[in-house]
């Protein structure tokens, strides 16, 4: 089967709840999307709000700490995201087959060593157990705990990355803020849906394939390491999860690439028409990150540098037709514009109203 970049735009506007702001909740959205990133807490509400149908700005912290539906930690890309809770298992055992910090040179670039790095991650679920502790609590408990005054300033330093490994070994995620601080937990006590084990990474990654595939498809294994892992997964790992979801697949031809469909979506995906919608997305939008930003039918090569900027900085976008056609900066309600084209003033109209309700919590 042919298709184009168009439709398949289209479809994925369609798939993530953004051509007709039809999400059910929050929980629904962040499963649909394949988690949505909240290394920027507000970005994580307004890529939610703008897909909502009814939005409600207080929903994802009713979901995080009081339902505990959601659940937020380190898990794509070693990045901050909210996903629903029943999924974060496959999450880590699918993250887990890929254990940097067991590498000499993860272990230099962090300043521990391999025996330190080993002593934090025995310690952090002992220090958790039935607690909930903030960041500088948690540090001195495993300090107590293996004797390593070191270890107090290795842990301290940087965006939490000696911890990231608690959080794809699925021993670790965000508790409720204590006096205004970030608190983790164990999964296993907080999140009801927690399993008594971690799935079989076998068996999670297919179901993490397909999920990815289901809003961010059709798309190739490079695409899906790209997203999960960063590109660098192990090549034997994403082969097997490929293989064994193989059934439910269909090669398709996007002008000239050979990617991967869910069997269920080709008929959905062949009927596509291409979008001539215009939407404001917030910056860490999954629409721009399950893509590579190599995509230029997404992000045309002259914009690329407005759009993933330094330090992994991903900004917020204005789509047209399926492309990003512009960037926006939002501020006291107010939103301002650089398009790099024309476009339709009235859909443009209402993009721009749309987000600034959605800033300004007015839904």
């Amino acid at each position: 089967m042919n298709l184009t970049w168009p439709q398949v735009l289209a479809w994925r506007l369609s798939r993530q709840f953004v051509s007709a702001a039809d999400g059910p909740s929050a929980v629904e959205i962040a499963r649909r999307l394949c988690g949505v990133q909240a290394q920027v807490s507000s970005s994580a509400r307004h890529a939610v709000a703008v897909r909502a149908a009814a939005p409600d700005h207080d929903e994802i912290e009713r979901a995080l700490w009081q339902e505990r539906t959601l659940a937020k930690t380190w898990v794509m890309r070693g990045t901050l995201h909210l996903v629903p809770a029943d999924e974060l298992a496959d999450h880590c055992a699918a993250l887990g087959t890929l254990r940097s910090w067991e590498k000499g040179s993860w272990q230099r670039g962090h300043g521990v060593t391999a025996a330190e790095i080993e002593a934090i991650i025995d310690a952090v679920p002992k220090a958790l157990e039935g607690a909930s502790l903030t960041r500088e609590e948690l540090v001195e408990a495993v300090v107590d705990l293996t004797g390593d005054a070191h270890l107090r300033q290795a842990l301290t330093s940087g965006w939490g990355a000696l911890l990231k490994p608690l959080a794809r070994l699925g021993e670790l995620c965000y508790a409720p803020p204590s006096d205004g601080k970030v608190a983790f937990t164990s999964p296993r006590a907080w999140l009801p849906s927690w399993p008594d084990a971690l799935p079989p990474q076998e068996e999670a990654g297919v179901r993490v394939a397909r999920s990815f595939l289901a809003a961010h498809g059709p798309a190739s294994p490079e695409m899906l390491d790209s997203w999960l892992f960063g590109g660098v997964a192990k090549k034997a790992v994403l082969r097997a999860w490929f293989r064994d979801l193989a059934p439910e697949l269909t090669e398709v031809d996007v002008e000239g690439a050979k990617l991967l469909a869910l069997t269920e979506h080709v008929d959905a995906l062949a009927a596509t028409t291409p979008s001539r919608e215009v939407h404001l997305l917030p910056g860490f939008d999954q629409y721009i990150l399950g893509a590579p930003r190599t995509l230029e039918a997404l992000i045309p090569a002259p914009v690329k540098a407005k759009v993933s900027r330094a330090a992994g900085w991903i900004s917020p976008v204005v789509i047209h037709e399926g492309r990003v056609a512009g960037v926006w900066e939002g501020k006291d309600g107010q939103i301002a514009l650089e398009l790099f084209e024309q476009l339709p003033e009235e859909p443009l109209r209402r993009a721009v109203e749309r987000m600034r309700r959605v800033l300004t919590g007015e839904g």
